[in-house]
C-alpha cells in the first residue's frame, strides 16, 4: 500500500486525526526522545497552520507542522513513527510540507544530526547551535528562491 500525504488546516481534520497527531507527537517526542514539553502550544489552531499527514492505510505514520510566521514559513514537529523509518518516507513528508510554503523563505530548527538531511531539501544553517530540551539544534533557512 502506497502512502498518502496531505496538508490540512486544523478545521479540516477529523477528531480521530487530531487524536492520531497528538498520539504520534507524544510517542516520538515525549516518550521516545524523553522531552516533556508543552506540545499543545495553541499554534495548531491558527488559521495559517497546515498539518502534513502521511498515512499508510488508516495509520498515521508521519507528520509535520507548517506555521505561518509571516513574513516566512516555519516547519516543525517533523517525525515518522518508528516502524516507518528507513524507507525514505521523511522525504515525502518534507516535500509535502514545502509544497505548503509558497513564495516565502522557510525556517526550521533541526536536530543537529539531521542538518545534512535538511540540506538535501535546500536548507542551510543560519545560526549557532543551541540546546532545546537537551538536544542540540541548528536554525536553518531555505530561501524562497530554492527549488
Amino acid at each position: 500500500m502506497s502512502p498518502d500525504c496531505v496538508a490540512l488546516a486544523f478545521d479540516q481534520l477529523a477528531a480521530q486525526q487530531v487524536y492520531a497527531i497528538a498520539r504520534l507527537r507524544q510517542d516520538v517526542f515525549v516518550v521516545e526522545q524523553e522531552c516533556p514539553y508543552p506540545d499543545l502550544d495553541g499554534r495548531d489552531l491558527e488559521p495559517g497552520t497546515r498539518h502534513v499527514l502521511l498515512r499508510e492505510g488508516a495509520d498515521l505514520v508521519g507528520y509535520a507542522r507548517v506555521l505561518d510566521d509571516d513574513p516566512r514559513w516555519r516547519i516543525g514537529r517533523v517525525l515518522l513513527a518508528r516502524g516507518a523509518r528507513g524507507r525514505g518516507l521523511a522525504d515525502v513528508v518534507m516535500r509535502a510540507a514545502l509544497d505548503a510554503t509558497p513564495g516565502r523563505d522557510v525556517v526550521l530548527d533541526a536536530q543537529a544530526p539531521l542538518a545534512g538531511w535538511y540540506r538535501t531539501h535546500g536548507f542551510e544553517v543560519s545560526g549557532a547551535e543551541f540546546l532545546e530540551d537537551g538536544i542540540p539544534h541548528l536554525p536553518m533557512l531555505r530561501p524562497h528562491t530554492a527549488v
